[in-house]
């Protein structure tokens, strides 16, 4: 009896064993989703410096949050964002988030996902060059991001404003220290990263750019035909209903 009880607790014990192995392994095989980013975007993605060389943000946290319910790991990639949607069709990346804007020309290349957020665009400048209306860009360089939204809205006024011309750089960092060293006089950035450089110098104003475009608000990218738009999507518009992309929105712009 004794030895049949033992037997019993073996097998017992190699069931327990074999189902904690399926279980590891189930979780190792769990499978991943490259994003692509242009981590110089703060706060909506961004190298944290300070803590190490992580890429934090707004579009991180949201990523990280959707994928986690759809049951995949996340891998961050961080390129240039005019390089992001061909990453993308090239099959680098899996999809993107970096603030990107779903307009009729990309729409063309990918397919995006609901909007996720929507922010203004602000004319940044040095407060010492009294810039505060779109007619003072007269004659002047303006800097946007190469690839960005704000080209189109750069193009648009310089059909307005006479003598203007349009200067890109990879970065918004790059624009910034062009801006302060005298190379341009200003430059095209959404309110919510104008922000934090306008925090740190005190030298720099902005003045928000009324927008007549019909194509507003950030959404994650994915290829054409791809299945995992669907999924996000629910996934967003859950976390939209329970409040969970207000209280991001909370964590990374401030406000109440």
């Amino acid at each position: 009896m004794k030895k049949f009880t033992a037997i019993i607790l073996v097998l017992t014990g190699l069931l327990l064993a074999g189902c904690a192995g399926e279980e590891q392994k189930a979780e190792s095989a769990q499978k991943t989703l490259v994003m692509g980013t242009s981590a110089d975007y703060k706060p909506f993605e961004y190298i944290d410096t300070a803590n190490g060389r992580e890429i934090i943000g707004f579009d991180i946290d949201i990523a990280k949050r959707v994928l986690d319910k759809m049951g995949y790991k996340l891998e961050i990639k961080n390129m240039d964002f005019n390089g992001l949607i061909a990453a993308l069709n090239s099959n680098k990346v899996d999809f993107v988030m970096a603030s990107m804007t779903p307009t009729e020309k990309r729409k063309k290349s990918v397919d995006f996902s609901d909007i996720y957020y929507v922010a203004n665009d602000a004319i940044v400048s040095k407060k010492a060059d009294n810039i505060k209306a779109v007619d003072d860009l007269k004659g002047k360089k303006l800097g946007i991001q190469l690839g960005s939204i704000q080209e189109e809205t750069a193009e648009e006024l310089k059909k307005e404003v006479e003598g203007m011309q349009v200067t890109a750089r990879d970065t918004i960092p790059q624009l910034i220290q062009e801006m302060k060293a005298g190379r341009i006089d200003a430059a095209i950035v959404e309110t919510t990263v104008s922000k934090g450089y306008l925090e740190k110098n005190e030298g720099l104003t902005e003045f928000i750019i009324e927008d007549e475009s019909e194509v507003q608000g950030a959404a994650a990218a994915f290829p054409k035909g791809s299945d995992l738009t669907e999924q996000y999507n629910k996934h967003l518009q859950e976390m939209k209903q329970n409040g969970e992309i207000d209280e991001l929105a909370k964590k990374w712009f401030g406000g109440e």
